[in-house]
């Protein structure tokens, strides 16, 4: 499956995108958005990648390789907490590399996703969750339509210091 935008595609993740996953998964720097506290063998993300093909329906989740003109990979997008009874998902999404960010491939990957999820999958809404002093991506989803729909008070245990989290909701119109 492949999502075309202008600048951006998504695509299924690939057996070739183990290195890059590796290193995403790797970074602390993105644990703390991620939920990650401990590190991943390159084997248990082979594993992953090898079952990555699984329908949404069946594992309540997707995972699509954000790309860019060249076709790098750049980061991923993810539709999780699938529930196809109350229809809404979660959505997450990082771009690894700093030179990649506010280029405006993350918002080409988000309306594509959002399309995808409302259009092909018939989704009612879709939300995010973002720590509150995350300012780039607070700006990317009220950009996108995504509404401030409450905070979650001391929610994030990161540095021995609690933080709030922020959701965001975008309904389908």
């Amino acid at each position: 499956m492949i999502l075309k935008g202008r600048h951006t595609n998504l695509r299924a993740l690939e057996p070739g995108d183990l290195e890059f996953l590796y290193e995403l998964e790797n970074n602390p720097e993105i644990w703390e958005i991620s939920g990650t506290i401990t590190p991943y063998s390159r084997h248990v993300l082979k594993m992953y990648l090898d079952n990555a093909h699984r329908d949404i329906y069946e594992v309540k989740q997707l995972r699509l390789s954000i790309c860019n003109e060249q076709d790098k990979v750049i980061g991923f997008i993810d539709l999780f907490d699938f529930d196809p009874k109350h229809q809404r998902a979660g959505i997450g999404i990082v771009i690894l590399d700093k030179e990649d960010r506010n280029n405006g491939h993350g918002s080409e990957a988000l309306a594509l996703l959002c399309d995808y999820a409302f259009q092909i999958l018939n989704l009612n809404q879709v939300y995010a969750n973002v720590g509150e002093s995350n300012e780039p991506s607070i700006h990317l989803f009220k950009k996108m339509g995504f509404n401030l729909a409450g905070v979650k008070k001391d929610w994030i245990l990161s540095g021995g210091e609690f933080k709030n989290e922020l959701l965001f909701q975008k309904i389908c119109q």
